[in-house]
């Protein structure tokens, strides 16, 4: 009689996706292909990944299909390359999810009119993802999101399909960090933050995404890896709300913040500098403190700091639109029936993006009190329509020329872009208010603001 020989053990689910992973035989699903899908893609694709991207929007498809960016950082040479390497390939069709190993969600996560999470986008994507949740699935949130979303909302829904999460699939959540225009980083060489609803799915997504990213850097869980990203981004938030309200102190005092600001940042120890302007802008400063704060109110916790920090932010704008209401009336003028040149409607300087950019509110408050105004913004041809903005008229961009700037009452700075001529702005216009501190050598038609 012979022993009998022990039989090999049987591949788990997450030995097979962890090997399909290593080996680069996996398929990537993004679902969202806005300014962090987008990139995220062309990423996974340049590391030799397949790719499929997910989007409502039939003009994406449409265009990526063609081999055209329709992001201005994002050249098209990148996209037109993974098209061609057949690597990358865009849907409308979400019955297409069955076909992918990783489903990564980066749809947008907006507030309320009440300023509380918006999550339609997220659990709708959920609700079509659970529809076609097959074993062997790992599933990523990228949207920015209050601690829970990940284990709370998303896993209750993808438990419903009758799937073992940590057996038939997996979850974690790794929260986005773009920084559109930013030449110094780009999204491989961003760290990466990692956390899983379990230890297993947190070990596929790091393996995940140390095929495209330098580093990745994994934390104890989904919660932890969702606070990551609010704490960078309410840390930024609550900095620029204290510069603002320095600008506001200063500025009555006579003091120029921007030339306090650039002095104090020659202390090579102990300061971080953060730049005063017309209010906060981009989809997660704005947004990502109220997503916290929400939450907190779960465990009958207030955040103060955080609230106070929002409310100075927000009265930004006024304050801009009070100091050139002031200033025309300096000059015998009212600001009603004032013609007024808007500089720059992105967020932030040397990019296409307007998502929840000051210039709304600066356009909104000037329309009232009864100015005219256009705008000047080279990244941006026309302004975009927004649900919260839907009340403002249609307006395309103005070619800046001594002509249009002598027509002006007044030209309010509220984007500091590089590629804007601010030399013929000071030589033509009769009134500057400067939200950016574009100007540092006091000059007689500029007013800091």
């Amino acid at each position: 009689m012979t022993d009998a020989k022990p039989t090999a053990a049987r591949p788990t689910v997450f030995d097979e996706l962890l090997q399909k992973i290593q080996s680069r035989d996996v398929c990537v699903g993004v679902v969202g292909l806005g300014y962090v899908g987008l990139p995220l893609a062309l990423t996974f694709c340049e590391s030799r990944l397949a790719v499929l991207g997910f989007d409502v929007d039939p003009k994406k498809v449409e265009h990526l299909h063609a081999g055209r960016s329709y992001l201005e950082h994002i050249d098209s040479g990148r996209v037109q390359t993974a098209v061609a390497e057949k690597r990358l390939a865009a849907t409308n069709d979400f019955d297409r999810l069955a076909e992918v190993d990783v489903v990564i969600v980066a749809v947008p996560t907006p507030l309320t009119r009440h300023r509380e999470p918006d999550m339609r986008f997220v659990e709708s994507t959920t609700l079509e993802i659970k529809k076609r949740l097959r074993r062997g699935q790992l599933v990523i949130l990228e949207s920015t999101t209050y601690p829970g979303t990940t284990d709370e909302l998303v896993l209750s829904q993808l438990l419903e399909s009758g799937l073992k999460l940590g057996e038939d699939f997996f979850l974690a959540f790794s929260p986005e960090r773009e920084d559109p225009g930013n030449p110094n980083f780009e999204t491989a060489s961003i760290p990466k933050v990692v956390g899983g609803v379990d230890a297993a799915s947190g070990r596929l997504s790091q393996a995940v995404y140390e095929c495209a990213i330098q580093r990745v850097v994994p934390v104890a869980s989904a919660r932890t890896a969702e606070a990551v990203k609010l704490t960078e981004n309410i840390f930024r938030a609550v900095n620029i709300a204290l510069v603002n309200e320095l600008k506001v102190v200063f500025d009555a005092m006579d003091i120029d913040v921007w030339e306090v600001l650039d002095a104090a940042a020659t202390k090579p120890f102990g300061f971080m500098k953060f730049s005063p302007g017309p209010g906060l802008g981009g989809h997660c400063i704005p947004i990502d403190p109220f997503y916290l704060t929400w939450k907190a109110r779960e465990y009958g916790l207030s955040t103060r700091f955080i609230e106070l920090a929002g409310e100075i932010n927000v009265t930004m704008p006024r304050y801009v639109v009070d100091k050139l209401q002031a200033a025309l009336n300096a000059r015998g003028q009212a600001l009603k029936n004032a013609n007024v040149l808007l500089l720059g409607v992105a967020y932030k300087k040397n990019v296409d993006d307007s998502r929840e950019s000051p210039a709304f509110p600066l356009l909104d408050l000037l329309r009232k009190r009864g100015a005219n105004v256009e705008y000047h913004d080279p990244h941006v041809p026309s302004l975009p329509q927004t649900r919260a903005w839907s009340h403002l008229r249609p307006m395309q961009n103005h070619e800046l020329t001594p002509a249009l700037i002598q027509q002006q009452d007044a030209v309010l700075i509220a984007t500091d872009h590089d590629g804007v001529d601010y030399d013929l702005i000071r030589e033509h216009a009769r009134l500057i208010i400067d939200s950016r501190g574009v100007y540092r050598k006091p000059s007689a038609n500029v007013v800091k603001a």
